[in-house]
């Protein structure tokens, strides 16, 4: 049996993005800018998928963008909402624990002549109101902060910065990255104050390949390629229609369960935090994860590496940091001012609607089994 705890990396598609797909490519499949009868369907489908998608967000779907994940939704907002501030507004505000996409992508314009300001998280792995503001400038032209962090599940108060921000500076624009945050945690654009927004289908148990940006309305953020007009030349290039329809599906059955998902979701977490505690001598939760789905804990002394690859022999799915990342260190927990002793020996748990009790059972005694064994040769 495999039990999958790496759902933060990715998640198993579910039924209906599977059934989804299959008909986007044996049915429908025609181009949506085609005038001929599979185009109209096409186009006819599309139209559906971004009501749906809007419809999980909480936003017109006038204002979706489909892209083709999270990393180009990101790309899309941060350096269209750089170059539309460009002439007077040229600082960026971030932190130093956002996914390499936003990190990147920043210090790429920092190679142009924008200052960026990267913060560091606290203790927690948030950000705090008052540190984005002791940041802001009269040059603040985009601040750019992700909702829940993907390594440890810190939930950053983007309402709250938000609105202390925009009563003293209304023309900066915010965006946020709400790729673990979609069904995880409730929210709207609105809510957030959020002028741009990023989410990504393979997060919610879609196919990979599509993601969605929020671009609020009246916003005229530019692309940053050239081509036809799909997606209100943001996004030019013929639209990836299975992705996109398998992201709408998942999308509709997310926000059908999302309450008794989330619900679930923290009991399984609240359940492993206590448990590892009392059967692990020495681990350590890390941070301070309010999203129901993401664990961070440390064993410090011991190598994550090892630990990952004797609960893969178990056929048990973890990781140490963001997939992304490859298997370097973690940049979140060091920003956290983390030792290299509890980094090094550092492992995410990520659930999903998927996941159960009786997995969390077999997943504690396969860790306190290899932790055991590994004291006996360390010793």
């Amino acid at each position: 049996m495999t039990i999958y705890f790496d759902n933060a990396a990715t998640t198993r598609p579910c039924p209906e993005a599977v059934e989804a797909v299959a008909r986007a490519m044996t049915e429908s499949y025609g181009n949506p800018s085609s005038g001929h009868a599979l185009g109209r369907l096409a186009a006819g489908e599309l139209r559906d998928a971004r009501e749906d998608v809007a419809r999980a967000l909480g936003c017109r779907p006038a204002e979706v963008v489909f892209t083709s994940g999270g990393t180009e939704a990101d790309n899309l907002a941060v350096r269209g909402a750089a170059y539309l501030q460009r002439h007077k507004r040229r600082h960026i505000i971030t932190s130093e624990a956002e996914h390499d996409a936003v990190l990147r992508t920043c210090r790429s314009l920092e190679a142009q002549g924008y200052e960026v300001t990267f913060l560091k998280p606290g203790s927690t792995g948030a950000v705090g109101v008052e540190q984005v503001l002791e940041a802001l400038r009269e040059d603040t032209g985009l601040i750019t902060l992700m909702l829940v962090n993907n390594e440890t599940g810190a939930v950053t108060d983007i309402a709250g910065i938000a609105s202390a921000v925009k009563r003293l500076r209304p023309d900066v624009l915010l965006h946020t990255d709400c790729v673990q945050a979609l069904f995880k945690v409730p929210f709207t654009p609105n809510q957030l104050g959020a002028d741009l927004l990023t989410v990504s289908s393979h997060k919610i148990h879609g196919p990979k390949g599509a993601g969605a940006l929020y671009v609020k309305s009246g916003l005229r953020l530019p692309g940053i390629m050239t081509g036809g007009g799909q997606e209100g030349q943001i996004r030019p290039g013929t639209e990836p229609m299975p992705a996109i329809l398998g992201f709408a599906a998942a999308a509709k059955a997310g926000r059908e369960t999302f309450s008794e998902d989330v619900k679930r979701m923290g009991e399984i977490k609240e359940y492993l935090k206590a448990s590892l505690r009392e059967e692990i001598p020495g681990l350590r939760v890390v941070g301070e994860s309010r999203a129901p789905h993401i664990l961070s804990i440390s064993l410090p002394g011991y190598k994550s590496e090892v630990l990952m690859n004797l609960l893969d022999a178990k056929g048990i799915c973890v990781s140490k940091s963001s997939a992304c990342k490859k298997g370097a260190r973690s940049h979140v927990l060091e920003a956290m001012g983390e030792s290299p002793e509890v980094i090094d020996g550092a492992i995410r748990i990520s659930l999903s609607r998927y996941s159960t009790m009786d997995e969390a059972d077999a997943f504690i005694e396969a860790l306190r089994s290899a932790a055991g064994s590994l004291r006996v040769k360390i010793r």
